[in-house]
């Protein structure tokens, strides 16, 4: 049996690992929305300013908004809503399929909301960037709120079909 490297560490056997290759000393700067726009533009996608002054935009079909929150503008939020309404009927079958996202992954946090007598899934991404937030880290956060909203949206619907038909492998009761 070998020993774990970890342990060999411990015990002087091997060297302390280093550290990796980095991308620059970038120091943490403040959050902005002009910041977050200047991503968006240097990957190309669309979006528009709302009424609210919140960068907001399409994928995939689906409305997204880029959201500074808290007393400074130091946190980040991106949400996402699903093109799709579902009636309120389909509730059950919608918050089996959220529960099970939600269960078995970090990202984004996904709940219904009801708005107008339907219902609405949207996911979110959120970090307090207090301290501060490098070129790299912010485009990692915006990155991973699209990407894992869109991933989402995609899951939702073989899941909930649009006819209002019951899922597949859920039991009517």
């Amino acid at each position: 049996m070998s020993t774990p490297g970890w342990l060999l560490r411990v015990l002087g056997g091997l060297p302390k690992p280093t550290k990796g290759p980095t991308v620059g000393d970038e120091p943490p700067r403040p959050l902005t929305r002009d910041r977050v726009a200047d991503y968006l533009l240097a990957r190309g996608y669309r979006f528009v300013v709302d009424d609210d002054g919140d960068l907001t935009g399409t994928w995939d079909g689906s409305r997204f908004w880029f959201l500074l929150l808290g007393e400074q503008q130091e946190i980040l939020q991106v949400r996402g809503r699903w093109h799709r309404s579902l009636p309120l009927e389909q509730r059950r079958a919608l918050a089996l399929a959220l529960n099970d996202w939600n269960r078995e992954r970090i990202w984004p946090k996904a709940y219904v909301r009801e708005e107008e007598g339907m219902l609405a899934v949207y996911a979110e991404v959120s970090a307090d960037l207090e301290p501060g937030v490098t070129d790299v880290q912010l485009a990692q956060l915006l990155a991973c709120g699209l990407g894992t909203g869109v991933q989402l949206f995609a899951a939702l619907d073989p899941v909930v079909p649009a006819d209002g038909a019951p899922p597949p492998d859920v039991p009517d009761n």
